[in-house]
């Protein structure tokens, strides 16, 4: 039965969703899936209290990198002058697939990747589009 994979399910042609369970040695996939959504909590509190240093703390290097150069001054004040929007966490979805997950709020998604230090925000502010990739205000380069 051929199998195409979607984010955080396995679709078998012509039968119901079937959740997939991955274990790739970096721990458990519930245990992943809250890490990531904690990561994403913490970007969301931080863009609502308008706290520069916390959002740039759980952003990716290369997205730091990205928005310094950008707005030509320090990942705190640059990240600030985005349009990122900033919602109410509620309602999540959380999917995870080995070291990336997508957490979608109403009216925000979110990409991370797992790095050595932990869950971090890889793109935000993104907008799914029909049969094209996530529009993202906030990425690397």
């Amino acid at each position: 039965m051929p199998w195409r994979w979607r984010w955080g399910t396995a679709v078998a042609t012509g039968a119901a969703l079937v959740p997939l369970v991955l274990t790739t040695g970096c721990g458990s996939v519930e245990g992943r899936r809250s890490a990531a959504l904690d990561a994403a909590l913490d970007f969301e509190r931080a863009m609502r209290a308008r706290d520069g240093a916390a959002v740039c703390e759980v952003l990716a290097p290369a997205v730091r990198e990205e928005v310094e150069q950008s707005a030509r001054t320090r990942c705190e004040e640059g990240v600030l002058e985005e349009d990122v929007p900033s919602v109410e966490a509620a309602e999540e979805e959380v999917d995870v697939s080995g070291r990336q997950a997508r957490v979608v709020f109403p009216g925000d998604t979110l990409f991370l990747s797992q790095f050595s230090g932990g869950w971090k925000v890889v793109a935000a502010g993104c907008v799914p589009r029909p049969q094209r990739p996530y529009q993202c205000l906030l990425k690397s380069g």
